[in-house]
């Protein structure tokens, strides 16, 4: 085809969305936001054993090439010249973590996803030895309590029981990251010269990583007793990285990386103070925007690090609130209870009946998240009778997605002072009519839908066209003319709303201490075993730390 006769747009962004469930490699135009054309890749999850969830590393790196190659295909086919894309911008699942050989390139262990729950007895062998077993004993410091959901133990429990890994780390070999570190230095070359970084927003979400000086923090990694040289350097969530190194896009730079959340929370434009979103993946998650300095919650939220969108640019902090199963739910009746063939025909059958029929659904398949934190819970259906139905199952589902949003938003306004008067939402689950309105009226607030969901990758695009040397995306919400909103209004009285979230919450209590943890299985072993030095240097650390937040060193 001759050049003539391609479609001129003016400079375009390509975002790698790599969520937990799928790959996305999207293009969009770079003046008014517009998405021009996409490939989507599902991820396969393996698990081994109860509890256990893990990735191939290999295969979603696979993945990012075949969606890029995909895309660019389809944009040949719309006569859309390729050479216009500029920048790559990346988005990932966070906290999901990933040890590799920086000599071979390849991964020494399968990538530990972030909901696994293996590392509950790591967890409460490290609670044993901290002042009053208080689990956010370094909340000041991280953000975040002690909890399977984050990398540090993942990547002990790794240390501990992996002695490939182990070998790699003694002999220099090791490279430590969450997905986008593996994606980015696999891209920018791997073994021949590969970038090994990170940005703030995924650092944020290791317990490594203290989120006022934003450097990796040497007492945590001593108390973790991770080796600090393994780490990625950490960078702003808007500069360039490095370049692609093969396929179509060769030579377009990496320029942004943001962890999924904070991607939303860029691509839905909450750039104010009190400004939130809530994105519906496989998990749900609500972030609050609270500006350049970091809230401590006192009702069980994350305090995480929103965006910092140049290596110049001031860092912004959100409060955040994390449930772990809701579109995963939906994923759990088509695969596990077969009464769907597809994520679509959920909304037909809640919509056929309009109630759960004091039904109620928790979902508790990884424990509770925000705002309990308590991994004793199970998933539990009760409220059932000889009248229920699959139906009133689906529509319990969908329910249980809108009530643990409530919960977090509860918690979030009693942290924050000021009641939200509306909730902006992204993520697959909003193309759902039915779920949108039923979490319109048990917020009894208008929920805001843009007209195009895909503000995860949006958001990665922004932080990339918008870099230092690339320069192609403003940031202005004003200059995105293609965002457009769909609004749902609460439709039931606020009474039977609250009648509603009471009985959810008398379920959620029911769920709880289903589960206590199980010694490990013969072969693991914990750190205090397997590293007779561990428990002297955790124990002397954790007084060395524990001093220093006596003395009020750290506020």
């Amino acid at each position: 085809m001759a050049a003539s006769d391609r479609v001129v747009l003016g400079p375009l962004v390509g975002a790698i969305d790599q969520g937990t469930s799928s790959t996305r490699f999207l293009v969009f135009n770079a003046k008014t936001a517009e998405l021009l054309s996409h490939h989507q890749v599902e991820i396969k999850q393996k698990f081994p054993k109860e509890g256990w969830v893990e990735q191939d590393p290999k295969e979603i790196l696979q993945s990012v090439y075949e969606c890029v190659e995909k895309t660019c295909g389809k944009l040949n086919q719309l006569n859309i010249d390729i050479t216009n894309i500029k920048a790559i911008g990346v988005s990932n699942q966070r906290e999901t973590t990933v040890v590799w050989d920086k000599t071979t390139g390849e991964p020494l262990y399968n990538a530990i996803v972030w909901l696994d729950l293996r590392t509950q007895p790591t967890v409460e062998r490290l609670l044993k030895i901290i002042p009053g077993q208080n689990s956010s004993f370094f909340k000041t410091r991280t953000g975040l309590p002690l909890s399977t959901y984050f990398s540090a133990v993942k990547l002990r429990w790794l240390l501990d029981n992996v002695e490939e890994i182990r070998q790699a780390v003694r002999d220099g070999r090791a490279m430590f990251g969450t997905i986008d570190s593996w994606l980015i230095w696999s891209l920018t070359g791997g073994k021949n010269g590969g970038v090994h970084c990170t940005d703030v927003t995924n650092a944020s979400r290791t317990m490594l990583f203290n989120i006022h000086s934003l450097e990796w923090d040497s007492e945590l990694c001593h108390f973790f007793d991770v080796p600090m040289e393994i780490l990625p350097k950490v960078r702003s969530s808007s500069e360039i990285y490095g370049l692609m190194k093969s396929g179509a896009l060769t030579g377009v730079p990496i320029s942004g990386c943001l962890g999924d959340q904070s991607a939303a929370l860029v691509g839905q434009m909450c750039f104010k103070d009190g400004q939130a979103k809530n994105t519906y993946g496989t998990g749900c998650f609500l972030l609050y925007n609270t500006g350049q300095k970091p809230v401590l919650s006192e009702h069980g939220l994350l305090t995480t690090v929103a965006y910092k969108l140049g290596r110049d640019k001031p860092v912004y902090y959100a409060l955040e609130g994390s449930v772990a199963i809701a579109g995963a739910v939906v994923r759990w009746l088509r695969d596990n209870l077969g009464i769907v063939k597809s994520s679509s025909e959920v909304e037909k059958l809640a919509a056929e009946v309009g109630t759960s029929y004091g039904c109620y659904f928790v979902p508790a398949f990884s424990g509770l998240y925000a705002p309990y934190w308590e991994p004793s819970a199970r998933g539990i259906i009760c409220g059932l009778t000889q009248f229920t139905n699959k139906n009133h199952i689906a529509f319990a589902a969908l329910e249980a997605v809108c009530f643990q949003t409530r919960e977090i938003l509860d918690a979030m306004n009693k942290d924050c002072g000021i009641p939200l008067s509306e909730l902006q939402v992204d993520g697959g689950m909003t193309n759902n009519k039915i779920l949108m309105q039923l979490q319109a009226d048990i917020l009894c607030i208008q929920v805001v839908k843009p007209s195009m969901p895909e503000t995860t990758a949006l958001g990665a695009a922004m932080a990339a066209g918008a870099a230092e040397g690339v320069g192609v995306w403003s940031l202005n919400p004003g200059d995105l003319t293609a965002v457009t909103w769909e609004r749902f209004e609460p439709q039931i009285n606020p009474e039977e709303s609250e009648y509603r979230y009471a009985r959810w919450k008398k379920a959620v209590m029911k769920s709880m201490g289903w589960e206590i943890s199980e010694p490990q299985a013969n072969g693991d072993s914990s750190i205090f075993s397997s590293l007779p030095l561990g428990f002297y240097i955790v124990s002397s650390m954790i007084m060395l730390i524990g001093a220093k937040y006596i003395s009020g060193i750290d506020k």
